[in-house]
């Protein structure tokens, strides 16, 4: 059994892209041969020493957190982070992190973290912009060049919008204008106002083509000065980005649903903790894996009575519980992101059937592992 890396990659690639990626973060492919096979992948949500110990030879080690992320300097083999490249080297192994890209896949870790707490997702909690800057161009032009300028506008890239193309809005009005001293008008005379009727063509471009849809313009329109406007477009939200916003199967109260998550998240030394009324009843849950701190401001206007993520500080925490009614529940933030391993296990599974061994590291990578109950006095 075996599969090429690259192979693995595309797949991975496709349900995580790295475009999606915070501009800070570190995705891909850190170690290995694209062009070799793996027979192999182990899915951990951090890239430890224990969990490579454990991985079989000529494996894949897909991880959620970076091994290297911050500037690094050396990778010797006495170093921590250098001890694990260097075994998986030796192992003929690889390493690929799926990190912020896979926070905001859809479905991404999430995702994840709402299936396993039986949620259901309705909404992304903080969506993000494709990336794609369009233009809206708007030309004015007298009605018996219509056509040949539209033609124009369409051939230079311009009126496509999702699925289809020559997409064009056109109404008629009327325009004035007077050629000055040095003006070589196609329609009108030097020194006299003209009046005439013209129609107003809009399209969409993506901004990479403003040149072009320029050029456009000038070589179609009849006249020497061509009238038209330019209109950068705001960034709309996409189907992707950070957390998700759920619904409950029932209302529950506040501590049944603190209860749902300690027994369905893996148990951790952090263990889950609370703020808010606990018979408060809620129905909507807004969930975000891993540090989701900064997303409070968020949540507190999104119409949810709980917020369910991992390494909530105390003075944000504290500030957030005197502005606003919305619960909060904190657990580990290993706990958070494990079940994202499971996600991409059947993704991988799905993918590669019987020709890759994919398996969830048994490893807990959580950093906290002592806990004690202190009696009160």
């Amino acid at each position: 059994m075996s599969a090429h890396l690259s192979d693995v990659i595309e797949v991975l690639d496709g349900a995580y892209p790295p475009a999606l990626a915070a501009d800070w973060d570190s995705v891909g492919l850190v170690c290995g041969d694209p062009s070799e096979t793996i027979e192999s992948v182990t899915i951990t949500v951090d890239a430890t020493a224990a969990v490579v110990a454990e991985m079989p030879e000529r494996g894949l080690l897909l991880a959620h957190h970076p091994l290297l992320l911050r500037g690094v300097d050396t990778v010797a083999a006495d170093s921590p982070k250098g001890a694990v490249l260097h075994r998986l080297i030796r192992s003929r192994s690889a390493l690929f992190t799926a990190h912020t890209n896979a926070d905001s896949a859809s479905p991404g870790v999430s995702d994840a973290l709402a299936e396993t707490l039986g949620l259901i997702v309705e909404d992304v909690l903080s969506p993000v912009s494709d990336g794609t800057r369009l233009d809206k161009w708007v030309v004015y032009v007298p009605s018996m060049a219509t056509e040949a300028v539209r033609a124009a506008l369409f051939d230079a890239g311009a009126g496509t919008i999702g699925d289809y193309s020559h997409c064009s809005w056109t109404v008629a009005g009327a325009t004035q204008f007077l050629p000055n001293a040095g003006a070589s008008p196609v329609i009108g005379t030097v020194g006299e106002v003209e009046h005439m009727s013209e129609d107003r063509i809009e399209v969409i471009a993506p901004a990479r083509l403003r040149g072009a849809v320029l050029e456009a313009i000038r070589r179609a329109h009849p006249y020497e000065e061509p009238a038209f406007d330019v209109f950068a477009l705001a960034p709309l939200p996409s189907a992707v980005g950070i957390g998700r916003i759920c619904t409950l199967p029932s209302p529950e109260s506040l501590a049944d649903f603190v209860s749902r998550v300690t027994h369905r998240l893996p148990a951790t030394s952090w263990g889950v903790r609370a703020a808010g009324d606990p018979d408060a009843v809620i129905s909507r849950v807004a969930v975000c894996g891993g540090a989701g701190d900064s997303l409070l401001d968020t949540v507190a206007i999104a119409g949810v009575e709980v917020y369910l993520t991992a390494d909530l500080r105390h003075h944000p925490a504290d500030e957030h519980l005197r502005a606003s009614d919305v619960a909060l529940v904190d657990v580990a933030h290993w706990a958070s992101e494990y079940p994202w391993c499971h996600q991409a296990g059947a993704l991988l599974r799905t993918h590669f059937g019987d020709a890759l061994d994919v398996r969830i590291s048994p490893v807990r990578t959580d950093p906290w592992n002592l806990e004690k109950d202190i009696e009160a006095t």
